[in-house]
């Protein structure tokens, strides 16, 4: 059976992944005719891990290489795809562009192994108490219909919603949100400040007034689409658990930001 047949990505996916990691072994100082696989054994390898979480080990065995080299041709590939993502900035000023009506703001936890490192109060750092499970945390903006604009880093499990987007993401926000960009978010946003929209918090005094509920549905309605976001990311299966490095979740979820993006309306 062919790579190709066993490759489920589309055919502009694959060029253009090929294309970038052919440019990147021909840089200066290279040494491409020291590798021990050929650039379609990398992209292949590297695409196959991406789409279906396969054993790296089984895929070096099965690409003719070593596993140590299998581990090298897939963070090289996985860095050099990583390279295409948008910078926030730039997402931001297309979006006001693009006039769109508003973006959403959303946080993901990609699961992995567990982490025996621990934080200075001396909990499980990369646990998440409120997935109950260990993970990165993974910052997400997703445009009005849910298609993924931008993801940030990695910050540990523990590490809540609102403590992450502080730090990635609304600094660079901020001025986009005063200049006409709505931002939409959950609960777990709640105090971000200017621009971003959240549900109202329910108070133990009594129900909320129908104002306030109207505007609750309203923007529960309008994130709703927000959640294919993550879906469509998570069409890359790597991202179902991680077993490398958690430090490289982020590397990984902008990888498949990117080819997501290249395989937008090929499907």
């Amino acid at each position: 059976m062919s790579h190709r047949a066993r490759l489920d990505v589309s055919a502009p996916v694959l060029r253009v992944v090929t294309g970038w990691i052919a440019r990147h072994r021909r840089r200066p100082g290279a040494r491409p005719a020291q590798r021990a696989g050929t650039v379609h054994t990398q992209v292949v390898l590297v695409l196959r891990w991406l789409r279906h979480r396969l054993d790296l080990r089984t895929l070096a065995v099965e690409a003719g290489i070593s596993i140590a080299t299998g581990y090298r041709y897939l963070h090289e590939a996985l860095d050099v795809i990583a390279a295409h993502a948008p910078d926030l900035g730039d997402v931001l000023e297309r979006a006001r562009a693009a006039n769109l009506p508003f973006v959403c703001l959303d946080g993901t936890l990609v699961p992995t192994d567990r982490v025996a490192a621990r934080a200075e109060r001396g909990h499980h750092l990369w646990y998440s108490g409120k997935h109950h499970a260990f993970g990165g945390s993974v910052q997400v903006l997703a445009d009005s219909t849910g298609f993924p604009l931008w993801v940030s880093d990695v910050r540990p499990g523990s590490t809540h919603d609102l403590t992450a987007a502080r730090e990635l993401v609304l600094p660079t926000l901020y001025p986009h949100a005063a200049s006409g960009l709505p931002v939409l978010a959950d609960k777990g946003y709640t105090g971000a400040g200017l621009g971003v929209h959240v549900p109202i918090r329910h108070h133990p005094d009594g129900p909320l007034h129908v104002d306030n509920r109207c505007y609750n549905q309203l923007i529960t309605a309008l994130r709703a689409p927000a959640e294919r976001g993550n879906a469509l990311l998570g069409r890359w299966r790597a991202l179902d658990r991680v077993t490398v490095c958690p430090q490289r979740i982020g590397t990984i979820a902008a990888a498949a930001l990117v080819l997501t993006s290249l395989d937008r309306g090929t499907r």
